[in-house]
């Protein structure tokens, strides 16, 4: 009798109580929601991992590195769960199951449901503000301080990108991890009041905890609600800023990783050695994550071979975009032996059981660029077109059908003149995929592209791929159209939530609806009880 292939393979089905069991455990377990995410962000639970089906090849392995790791798929009833396990298994996956009766067992079980992204951070610190009472001022507040022209700094713990589009008056870009490195030389008056905003409040509460963790001299207060707070008081904000953290002296330093050390110490922090890194990497009962916590300009200038880029701040705010296995290892680099500390004792109060911090690089292999991709099995040799003969192609009277498989937000900044946005689970089955006209696929980098052209092949249907993806278009010197629209868009953009918090144009309602739940998640984990979340009270 012949095996059966993966997408018939039986699906075992994993109760919602048991994953609650294991997650209240401290046991390893990944639970994949594989909707998209504005799906998602509606209602999931608390340490559920956004991946969707059509991004499952491209991301999983950096997400799920153990592939004999419990892994629990669900969806909201649309069909999404026995595609994914069987590509799961055809990736190598070896204990894949079903949430039982997908979102609606979870929540007819007394399971939690939460809303928005990013949940366990945000309720983190949420719990932090509560448990530690982190001073804030109201935007009203510091408008006022600004205006008399007091002594005070302004120390934004976004990412630059973020802080860029959109900040406070004033204010300059120190990323969550750099706030402790830096702090005492951006302010290096005691009696300088130092003020940390984010968009709304997460970033902007943890940044302010971190410098009082770190036991800085100054006064320092979160901007209560961030941005939002300071929008809703109807105060303007600075566009295209670029001020950054001055440079940290020696002496400053040395007080900064002391403080870190003892916090890292306090917490539970562990400390290994090259030796001791090689020994976590060659076992397989574990789920190990490598992680350099430094800026990504310095990460691309020399890093760690099989680490990948997490500035600290970031991870803290967003771990489920690195890691995708509750309870899994962590082990933390730096060139400084502050910010892998700051941000293991954050790590560590999250309810991360096992966090280790590398300060020692000899003998271990070192790169330098972007972070490599990370996949799951082999790309397949597909039919690739150039740039400039694309180009040639797209002159013609009948154009090739140009399908982007980047992100919403990625093609409506810019992609190649005439293509059409398409959401990778969509590919194969949309009902207005022609298959009388060539088929040229793209997305930034062309992995995606690549990923999805075996796909179609697999479907009986004939695919090329831009080499190098629209990257290389770029680089080739050609011009990018900007925009998406009901006319070139093959799928609804669904594949990316709205943040209340981002861009220049939100409605005042959706921000105070935020802020107002935001405020709500303290007692949504009592009533979850899964989350494992321990505050340092000192």
């Amino acid at each position: 009798m012949n095996a059966l292939s993966p997408s018939d393979a039986p699906i075992v089905e994993t109760a919602s109580e048991t994953v609650r069991e294991r997650l209240r455990a401290g046991e390893e377990i990944a639970l994949l929601d594989v909707r998209e995410e504005a799906f998602f962000a509606a209602g999931h639970p608390l340490f559920a991992v956004n991946l969707p089906l059509g991004r499952i090849e491209e991301l999983v392995t950096g997400l799920i590195p153990r592939q004999n790791v419990p892994v629990v798929v669900y969806d909201n009833g649309e069909g999404l769960v026995r595609p994914a396990v069987a590509l799961l298994r055809q990736l190598g996956y070896t204990a894949v199951s079903a949430l039982a009766d997908g979102l609606d067992g979870w929540r007819a079980s007394g399971g939690e449901l939460f809303i928005d992204v990013n949940v366990p951070s945000k309720a983190f610190g949420e719990l932090v503000e509560h448990v530690r009472h982190t001073p804030s001022l109201p935007a009203e507040e510091v408008h006022a301080r600004i205006a008399r022209g007091d002594d005070l700094v302004i120390l934004d713990a976004r990412r630059f990108v973020e802080y860029n589009t959109m900040s406070i008056p004033g204010g300059r870009s120190v990323p969550g991890a750099e706030l402790a490195l830096r702090v005492r030389d951006i302010a290096p008056s005691p009696d300088t009041t130092v003020i940390v905003n984010c968009a709304g409040r997460t970033r902007s509460i943890i940044g302010t905890q971190s410098l009082v963790n770190a036991a800085i001299p100054n006064p320092v207060f979160a901007l209560r609600n961030g941005t939002i707070g300071w929008t809703l008081a109807g105060f303007g904000l600075d566009h295209d800023a670029s001020r950054k953290a001055v440079d940290f002296t020696a002496e400053n330093h040395a007080k900064a990783r002391q403080r870190a050390q003892e916090l890292a110490e306090e917490t539970g922090v562990e400390f290994i050695t090259p030796a001791q890194l090689r020994e976590l990497e060659s076992r397989t009962d574990h789920s190990l994550y490598r992680l350099d916590v430094r800026s990504p300009e310095e990460y691309e200038t020399g890093h760690l071979a099989g680490f990948r880029s997490a500035p600290g701040g970031q991870l803290v705010q967003a771990t489920d975009e690195w890691i995708g296995v509750r309870h899994g290892t962590i082990v933390l680099t730096d060139t400084d032996g502050v910010r892998a500390r700051m941000t293991g004792h954050w790590l560590r109060q999250l309810g991360w059981r096992h966090v280790f911090v590398l300060d020692d690089w000899t003998g271990l292999k070192q790169e330098n660029g972007p972070q490599p991709v990370l996949l799951s099995r082999q790309l397949a040799d597909v039919s690739l077109v150039t740039p400039a003969a694309l180009l040639a192609q797209n002159a013609e009277s009948r154009p090739p059908l140009i399908l982007d498989l980047a992100t919403s937000r990625t093609f409506r900044a810019g992609h190649v003149p005439g293509a059409f946005f398409i959401i990778p689970t969509d590919l194969v089955t949309h009902p207005d995929l022609p298959t009388e006209r060539q088929i040229i696929l793209t997305s930034p980098d062309g992995v995606a592209a690549k990923i999805a052209a075996r796909r179609l092949v697999e479907n009986g249907i004939e695919a090329t791929v831009l080499e190098g993806g629209t990257a290389a278009w770029t680089a080739a010197g050609h011009a990018l159209e900007t925009g998406l629209s009901k006319e070139n868009a093959l799928s609804e953009p669904v594949d990316i939530y709205k943040r209340p918090y981002e861009g220049t144009d939100n409605a005042r309602e959706a921000m105070q609806a935020y802020l107002d739940w935001e405020f709500g998640l303290v007692a949504q984990l009592d009533r979850d009880g899964t989350h494992g979340f321990s505050v340092l009270e000192t």
